[in-house]
């Protein structure tokens, strides 16, 4: 990976501003490569198992979600039947931002999964180079 700032989520961090210097998990400096953050495997793996997990927690929580969308009203009064109906519609909107949610979350899992593997590829073809060139100074 080319050289640049590394991301740690508990550093202290800023966005390059007019008189502002890039620090760990801030926007490379825009060289040929574009700006952009630049991770480590550690912290590639650690963010992907953090979205990962992410993932899991709201599909979780669709579980109470859909135990809301399919309350009952405590009578047979047209008041309880009418609150009933806008709880469980509430419960279904909640399911579904939970549910695009939780699809987010594996997504952004996915494209650090495919960061891990080409950074694991440039390694290996690193590393075959060196071993081509062992002993040729």
């Amino acid at each position: 990976m080319p050289e640049g700032p590394i991301y740690d989520p508990g550093g202290d961090w800023e966005l390059p501003g007019p008189n502002g210097v890039p620090r760990a998990g801030s926007y490379g400096g825009g060289g040929v490569s574009g700006a952009g953050f630049e991770y480590d495997e550690e912290t590639l793996r650690e963010l992907m198992h953090e979205w990962n997990d992410l993932a899991r927690e709201f599909q979780e929580d669709r579980e109470q979600a859909r135990a809301i969308a399919t309350t009952h009203g405590p009578g047979l009064e047209y008041a309880s039947a009418g609150n009933a109906e806008r709880i469980r519609a509430s419960g279904d909107a909640l399911d579904t931002a939970l549910q695009q949610r939780a699809e987010y979350c594996r997504a952004m899992a996915e494209k650090f999964a495919k960061a891990l593997g080409k950074y694991a590829a440039t390694e290996e073809s690193h590393a075959s180079e060196l071993k081509q060139t062992e002993g040729t100074l």
